[in-house]
């Protein structure tokens, strides 16, 4: 009599988690880890990746992304076509010791990217209420948005920068990895921040700046050149940017003669931006009233 062969031992699966499907009426795909409330509105194309927490008071555009283990909470509103990676922290209370609960407002526009760890905060009374990022921006790793912040379109904000609350960043700015900028502060359109930059005063549209405490390094003629500027706007941005700064002319007097000499749109931006500047505006190093030079900007 054959002896039996012991039974094999049962395989065993080991579960897997996995999205919900869309079905013929589309909804989000949504995680099973992930905890989103039933009161969160969400585009029927949003992905959500595992573990990620979305509270009751955001709303999230068509074909935005969120990933494993973000956080997106308060009254916050984000568009279409936004990428939010893990860990990022979206919307959480304002690092603000005045802020009292008020009910206020993160609105983050379309096609932005906002990566690992990066930190956004919605407004306080102190400030408008609001915190508003436009449409196109890069906010790499470590970043931080503060409250009352406003940022533009298509800026680039590099690796563990830090913009204070009230901020104001233009278009198609470039801020440099480990910048700091201080609160109440505006940056202009087109402004270069070179890597570690500690950012105390206004810097001027179109311009280039670095250092501790950031200083001017003529303009920023490399963005300048991408953004498809010709060189006639390059070449009168350079001289108005000579007269401001290295004439030893007052802003006012600097402002009237730029308008005499050096017509065009982007100038008068140029001009006009350092007249409304409440905040003080970066200057070269050494030129605390400017002083004349015969060097290209």
């Amino acid at each position: 009599m054959k002896a039996k062969k012991p039974k094999a031992p049962p395989r065993r699966v080991l579960a897997v988690a996995r999205p919900r499907r869309c079905a013929a009426v589309k909804t989000p795909a949504i995680h099973s880890s992930a905890v989103v409330a039933s009161s969160a509105e969400l585009a029927h194309d949003v992905s959500v990746g595992p573990y990620a927490i979305i509270g009751p008071r955001v709303r999230i555009g068509a074909g935005s992304s969120v990933g494993a283990h973000a956080v997106i909470e308060g009254h916050t509103t984000i568009g279409a076509g936004n990428q939010i990676f893990q860990f990022a922290a979206v919307g959480a209370l304002p690092q603000d010791l005045k802020y009292r609960g008020e009910d206020s407002e993160l609105i983050i526009g379309d096609r932005n990217i906002i990566r690992e760890f990066a930190t956004l905060h919605p407004g306080t009374s102190g400030g408008g209420m609001v915190t508003r990022v436009g449409n196109g921006n890069l906010l790499m790793a470590y970043t931080h948005v503060a409250h009352d912040c406003i940022v533009g379109n298509n800026n680039i904000v590099a690796n563990g920068a830090q913009l204070g609350g009230h901020v104001i960043v233009g278009d198609y700015a470039v801020i440099g990895a480990l910048v700091g900028i201080l609160q109440f502060t505006t940056i202009g359109e087109s402004v270069m921040l070179g890597g570690g930059a500690m950012v105390a005063l206004d810097v001027p549209p179109f311009c280039n700046a670095t250092g501790d405490r950031a200083v001017l390094h003529g303009l920023n003629t490399i963005g300048l050149h991408r953004r498809g500027f010709s060189e006639e706007t390059i070449a009168a941005l350079k001289q108005a940017y000579r007269i401001m700064f290295r004439s030893g002319l007052k802003v006012a007097e600097a402002a009237q003669r730029i308008r005499a000499e050096v017509p065009g749109a982007e100038v008068e931006r140029f001009v006009a931006f350092i007249e409304a500047s409440k905040h003080g505006v970066c200057r070269e190093r050494g030129r605390a009233a400017g002083g004349d030079s015969s060097s290209a900007a």
